[in-house]
């Protein structure tokens, strides 16, 4: 075990000292193939650079949780922590007023590569240590204490996933009938009062204690027996008690804080980037499409009389109604004939219109919607208020779209759940969206909607 955490210290020390030291190296690099002279003054920005990237790397915990973190995480960390130095430096510089000291075309490359090499090490180490954990190398052994829900999901995920670097070598329960046939493939170590017992060896570097919510007393009694030992407790609670899996976590001031429901827009720089991504997509299709739209536009009036554009009510963000834009396919008044859930497939469309729905380009003027801020490119689907309140009695959760901007695509829509499909489903898979939201996410699912748009035709 001394071995292991040893290890662990040395490579988080080398990323230590990779961080500080890549971008005065990197800094050096530039100045000498542009024949910058290498002054005391570059040296310092270097210097300065390396130990600010440092501190938001450790900010925005870089060097903590690593052997779980993905590539991506990886590299939104360092993003985020470079930026944050960079933009470090440049306002100290405009406040000290030295910032003409320095060529901006050799601190612009500067920060660009900085960022790209910073990223590629992220990578490598990343590549080397997962390696390094499938083979075997400076694996944890962890013993699971209670095989309920919980302690079974940890076990699994351990096992189909050894590029974490886990090896559960015992697991522990005081119903050992259960235990054994739960888990064959693992050999039996006892009760938990056995556990306490082998802690003191050690046999495993890390104990998870998986017992319920109600054996408060039980997980005292080992956490006093295990304070006499030199092995690692972590206390994973029970969280598929109340469907708290993916919940997330808080502080405050040292109160750790479960949110059972939330939305990842409650921060203002999630609003934000949400905002710009939409900006910069629609801006950019409407410049592409806009020849489309003309036609289209041209289509409908030309098939049917009546106006180009048809609007209905929808229920957007936090509950909250709006105007819903899209091309015409129907003759018009015919849908206050008779307004039931689940037509759309036997709703009186005219011919041009019959076209345009089956191909989706009724939707296009959405991304007006989304230009004013009703709607963003990605999220769930809005549905008619009037429908809302029988929907939300029957299905759960389902008021829970709402904690989003609804979406012209979304992570339904691009798993084949469009339309009139299975609800529950689809809510499950919008319910995964907000749980699970990142720009990644988000860029993946516009992809993915390209992809199956560009196959379909």
């Amino acid at each position: 075990m001394l071995e292991i955490r040893q290890y662990r210290s040395q490579f988080i020390l080398v990323k230590r000292i990779v961080d500080a030291v890549m971008p005065i190296c990197v800094l050096y690099a530039v100045t000498n193939i542009y024949g910058i002279a290498w002054s005391d003054r570059y040296i310092l920005l270097g210097f300065v650079e390396g130990f600010i990237f440092m501190l938001s790397c450790q900010f925005f915990g870089a060097y903590e949780n690593w052997r779980a973190r993905s590539i991506q995480e990886s590299f939104q960390i360092t993003l985020k922590s470079w930026i944050v130095s960079v933009i470090f430096l440049i306002v100290v510089g405009f406040i000290l007023k030295r910032s003409y000291e320095y060529s901006r075309f050799v601190i612009g490359l500067w920060s660009i590569a900085s960022l790209v090499l910073l990223s590629v090490f992220r990578v490598l180490s990343w590549m080397f240590m997962h390696y390094a954990f499938r083979t075997g190398m400076y694996t944890k052994k962890v013993a699971i204490a209670g095989i309920g829900k919980v302690g079974k999901y940890l076990i699994e995920l351990f096992n189909e996933n050894p590029s974490l670097g886990y090896k559960v070598v015992g697991v522990y329960d005081d119903d050992l009938d259960r235990k054994i046939t739960m888990n064959k493939m693992y050999e039996a170590h006892g009760n938990l009062d056995d556990l306490c017992v082998d802690a003191c060896e050690p046999i495993f570097d890390e104990l998870y204690l998986c017992l319920p919510i109600g054996a408060e007393s039980r997980i005292v009694s080992i956490m006093n027996k295990l304070s006499q030992t030199t092995v690692v407790v972590k206390y994973v609670p029970d969280l598929f008690a109340f469907e708290l899996l993916h919940a997330k976590w808080h502080d405050l001031k040292g109160l750790p804080i479960i949110s059972v429901y939330d939305t990842p827009m409650s921060s203002f720089s999630a609003r934000m980037l949400k905002r710009i991504e939409d900006l910069m997509v629609s801006i950019l299709i409407m410049l592409l499409i806009w020849p489309i739209m003309l036609l289209i536009a041209l289509g409908v009036k030309l098939s049917s009389p009546g106006p180009i554009f048809y609007r209905q009510n929808r229920i957007g963000w936090n509950g909250k109604s709006f105007s819903i834009l899209k091309f015409r396919s129907m003759p018009v008044d015919i849908e206050n004939k008779k307004v039931e859930w689940g037509n759309a497939s036997r709703k009186t469309t005219t011919k041009f219109g019959q076209f345009i729905r089956a191909t989706s380009l009724d939707e296009l003027p959405q991304f007006f919607n989304v230009l004013k801020g009703d709607m963003s490119i990605v999220g769930p689907r809005p549905e008619r208020d009037i429908f809302i309140k029988k929907i939300s009695k029957e299905v759960p959760r389902y008021m829970q779209r709402h904690m989003v901007k609804a979406g012209i695509t979304g992570w339904a829509q691009v798993h084949g759940l469009r339309g009139d499909t299975c609800l529950n489903k689809r809510v499950k898979y919008d319910l995964y969206y907000i749980n699970n939201w990142t720009l990644l996410l988000d860029i993946k699912i516009i992809l993915s909607t390209l992809f199956k748009m560009s196959a379909k035709d």
